[in-house]
């Protein structure tokens, strides 16, 4: 007797595929669909993959001309959705820019993010982060300060990076994967490690310089 169970499971197999693709493919958010209309601003050719992880409070968020971002990504600005005061301009990504899957940026003040920056998957980004110098209050209740983030035009950040509250980094910078970056990177360097430390560097006469190994951390 033919044993119809392999088939049928391979045909449905195939039938749930083509339907989360057809189900992806149409929840993309594009500057035409419901959701980017309620963003500050959703640039032409800009796309927000679907399924998404979390959009809070997308009236602060603007995201530049032909902007991709990936699948399972968080953007926030604020404390939650029923923050009544908001930063207008909380999180700006510029144009042409590629953010991986799953990233996670969440702003509080500012987060600005320059044009043609790429990151690769799970990058995290903040603004601010916990306090914890009350021993009375539980550390995840102390709310810490907000310091501003900026990532200049042309920088790579690679998979697993974490970018903390206070880092200005450059231009055309490349942050090694898993690094952990906080303080000023200057233009044209290369960071890698936990603390991230400069690795390499573009002189002035155009060479790029390796740092010595016991180079200090970032400043903060």
């Amino acid at each position: 007797m033919l044993d119809l169970r392999r088939p049928l499971r391979r045909l449905l197999n195939r039938s749930v595929h083509a339907a989360w693709r057809w189900v992806e493919h149409v929840g993309d958010v594009s500057p035409d669909s419901s959701l980017a209309v309620t963003f500050g601003t959703f640039g032409p050719g800009a796309c927000l993959a679907f399924p998404l992880s979390d959009v809070v409070n997308a009236s602060a968020i603007h995201i530049g001309r032909d902007t991709l971002i990936g699948k399972y990504a968080t953007l926030s600005v604020g404390y939650g959705p029923t923050q009544e005061v908001l930063p207008e301009r909380g999180l700006r990504v510029g144009e042409r820019c590629v953010l991986g899957a799953r990233i996670t940026i969440t702003a509080h003040e500012s987060i600005e993010i320059g044009d043609d920056v790429w990151f690769g998957q799970d990058v995290f980004v903040s603004d601010a982060s916990h306090g914890y110098t009350n021993p009375e209050i539980p550390v995840g209740l102390q709310f810490g300060t907000h310091q501003p983030v900026s990532i200049g035009s042309g920088t790579w950040v690679g998979h697993g990076a974490m970018i903390l509250p206070g880092t200005s980094i450059g231009r055309n910078v490349v942050v090694a994967a898993g690094s952990v970056v906080r303080g000023d990177v200057p233009d044209h360097a290369v960071v890698g490690g936990v603390p991230a430390r400069l690795i390499r560097r573009l002189d002035p006469d155009g060479s790029w310089a390796r740092v010595v190994a016991d180079a200090p951390t970032l400043t903060p």
